[in-house]
């Protein structure tokens, strides 16, 4: 079933801190580059539209439940990052808020309701890392967001 819901905004990447399972290693001495930034500019550029539009062929969530999500912010939270210990593209999918029975948006949903939202929500996010993945791969792209010269070797 294809949703009929506007694509929510890419999420902004701007001012967040370290991602909430990162863990912090002695060679990178805490200067950790997350290229949130570059990732943030290819979620604009059409990754997260790409990626939002394939998860919205197949997922099981309902129109209603998208909305809900949206209203409470969810698609704005998924963190999208590079890891530079493991030198690699993560994705962190958002988790409803501790309080949803409390919430306007979610007061009807019971717990299995929100654990298959937030499987919906980790599906998203392996979606749009595809597509990011596949905006990494694309010759042009990589070149601009990943050379050498902004990204070399970090131990200098």
């Amino acid at each position: 079933m294809t949703l009929d819901v506007s694509i929510p905004d890419s999420p902004d990447l701007s001012n967040r801190g370290a991602p909430e399972e990162f863990e912090w290693t002695e060679d990178t001495g805490g200067a950790e580059d997350f290229r949130r930034e570059d990732i943030e500019a290819l979620l604009e550029e059409g990754a997260w539209a790409e990626g939002f539009n394939e998860w919205a062929e197949y997922t099981s969530m309902s129109e209603q439940q998208v909305r809900a999500v949206d209203d409470l912010g969810l698609f704005q939270d998924f963190d999208f990052y590079w890891d530079p210990t493991q030198d690699r593209l993560r994705a962190d999918p958002p988790e409803l808020p501790e309080d949803w029975r409390d919430r306007d948006a979610t007061a009807s949903w019971n717990s299995s309701t929100v654990a298959a939202v937030e499987s919906e929500l980790q599906d998203l996010g392996d979606v749009v890392y595809e597509a990011l993945e596949d905006y990494l791969e694309d010759d042009d792209v990589s070149e601009h967001y990943w050379s050498d010269r902004d990204y070399g070797d970090r131990g200098e």
